[in-house]
């Protein structure tokens, strides 16, 4: 009997055992940040099964990775891709860099929105066009998801939104009434599985928000354990105090809290990161928790509304182009952005045009501020005007402000993530019609390819700890950002020693190379560094979801 018994446990160990994809032989670095190891990983239908030695395993697919990295998919902690994702669900210029999870709402959320903001929103649209067919954020993620895309998907809900739809672009505090509808719609969103509130105070009319309004806000996000992120009011001149408003906020409402793309702006603030980083350290060590994400380039982009005061964007769109036409008005405001322009970038020279709605004007793409002026024979001033007027848009624009050393000694913070605060392109269609940051095609691999492996600022396991299971931490999303059984197959395969970007800023639309295989949902999307047109991204809801 003793003999059978053995026999009977030795065959059960030989035992074959099936899954639906085999990842043998690679280097894994499963997000923890603790050392990798060499060994395998099972995939079975949307959940990683098991991990090991898996001698025994058999597979319907199975992919040698010796002498490649394993890691889990990246979390993109800013993505603009909320249009770019419904005109292409691939997710290309992110998909090839290993983002699996989309973070979107900077500010802005595409919802929960009203008819008269569907209507702008809709006036507004550049070369990308669509029908809005959702009203509240819920809906539009779950739209994409209907449409099908190639990365997960999450959003925050932003206060520019909440305060557009109740309050519109008036500068005045919100009236007992309308502060109450802001806080049943975060609550909405949350319950809809919003990962948090999100506000981007350097922009009308988010700018005309108190800090008490935000505190009171983020209150009811706090209740759902979600978290405020913020772009501050000011990265510049006023940095550290903003970074106080932002503690504040933490402080008061109780509430996890981010600074998105942290950065110190203009050259008469480089010295300002010892300071800023301290007041972060003091913070968490205080018992709060703060963190920040950035993207790791020299150059921001955004438009030319944040080189102008907030008084003459009041009211909206069509007030702002209104003012800029008035004679009088632009006397007022044309100091203003010379001033911006000099304290930011230093000269109209650094101030380089990427994006326009109008046709007429793409021939400017990829020309500074300061060649537009001169081919026009006006000053940066009123061409900054001009353009806005003729292109019915804030204009695409980018802006070289910051410091190089400060980007290697920001990505060696432990509290650091990653963004590309861009869309998700490809260099095809619809998308060349204007230019890109190139931070859109080259973020994560930069990261990974120029400051881990070439300038060695920190060891890649560190590196992947900070794109996968400390964002995922961070924003309380369950079962992504580490390679355990059980979690989602969110898997990227790539060679660490090839792995570059190629995005530059005159010739933004460039894939980055390196990244070899991408599962998402244990669905392979990227096979042999080409795409494969699957689409099984999904909605990952925060912590409030409430199941409908």
């Amino acid at each position: 009997m003793l003999l059978a018994l053995i026999l009977f446990v030795l065959s059960g160990c030989t035992d074959t055992v099936h899954y639906d994809v085999l990842i043998k032989n690679g280097r894994i670095i499963d997000g923890s940040g603790l050392p990798s190891f060499s060994g395998d990983i099972a995939i079975k239908t949307d959940t990683i099964a098991a991990i090991g030695k898996l001698k025994n395993a058999k597979a319907d697919m199975v992919i040698d990775a010796e002498g490649m990295a394993v890691a889990p998919g990246f979390i993109n902690m800013l993505s603009w891709a909320v249009e770019s994702l419904i005109e292409d669900g691939r997710s290309q210029s992110d998909i090839r860099q290993g983002v699996t999870l989309e973070i979107l709402g900077e500010g802005d959320s595409w919802g929960p929105l009203n008819e008269k903001m569907k209507a702008d929103l809709k006036a507004q649209q550049g070369d990308i066009k669509y029908d809005i067919e959702w009203t509240t954020l819920g809906e539009y993620l779950g739209y994409l998801e209907k449409r099908g895309v190639s990365t997960n998907v999450a959003s925050f809900v932003g206060t520019s939104t909440l305060r557009i739809h109740t309050v519109g672009y008036d500068d005045r505090e919100p009236t007992e009434a309308e502060l109450d509808a802001m806080k049943q719609l975060v609550r909405q969103a949350m319950e809809e599985g919003a990962v948090g509130i999100s506000s981007a105070l350097e922009y009308v009319p988010a700018s005309f928000a108190k800090t008490g309004e935000l505190i009171e806000l983020c209150r009811v996000a706090a209740e759902y354990d979600g978290m405020y992120i913020s772009h501050l009011r000011n990265e510049g001149d006023q940095l550290l105090e903003c970074m106080d408003e932002l503690i504040t906020v933490a402080k008061e409402a109780g509430i996890r809290s981010e600074i998105y793309h942290f950065k110190q702006v203009g050259t008469s603030n480089w010295d300002k990161l010892d300071r800023a980083v301290s007041k972060i350290d003091s913070a968490n060590a205080a018992g709060l928790y703060i963190t920040a994400d950035m993207y790791n380039y020299i150059a921001s982009s955004t438009g030319f509304d944040i080189i102008m005061p907030d008084w003459v964007q009041e009211g909206g769109f069509s007030e702002w182009t209104k003012r800029l036409a008035d004679p009088e008005i632009r006397k007022a405001v044309g100091p203003a952005i010379r001033d911006a322009i000099a304290n930011k970038t230093g000269s109209a020279d650094k101030v380089l045009i990427i994006g326009f709605n109008n046709d007429s004007l793409k021939y400017l793409t990829g020309k500074s501020l300061a060649e537009v002026a001169a081919l026009r024979g006006t000053t940066p001033e009123e061409t900054v005007m001009d353009l806005v007027i003729q292109d019915g848009s804030r204009v695409g624009v980018v802006y070289f402000s910051m410091s190089e050393e400060n980007i290697r000694r920001q990505i060696a913070l432990p509290w650091m993530s990653f963004c590309s605060d861009g869309q998700s392109l490809a260099p095809e269609g619809v998308f060349l019609k204007s230019n890109t940051h190139p931070r859109a095609y080259g973020n994560f691999a930069r990261l990974l390819g120029k400051y881990v492996r070439d300038e060695k600022v920190i060891p890649l396991e560190e590196a992947v700890r900070r794109l996968t299971s400390f964002p995922a931490g961070n924003l309380r999303i369950e079962k992504r950002g580490l390679l355990t059984p059980g979690f989602y197959a969110d898997i990227v395969i790539f060679d660490p020693e090839k792995v570059l970007d190629h995005s530059s800023f005159d010739k933004p639309h460039q894939y980055s190379t390196g990244m070899s295989h991408v599962f998402v949902n244990g669905v392979q999307v990227l096979l042999d560094g080409e795409h494969t047109g699957a689409t099984p991204g999904r909605v990952v809801r925060g912590p409030g979801w409430v199941r409908q």
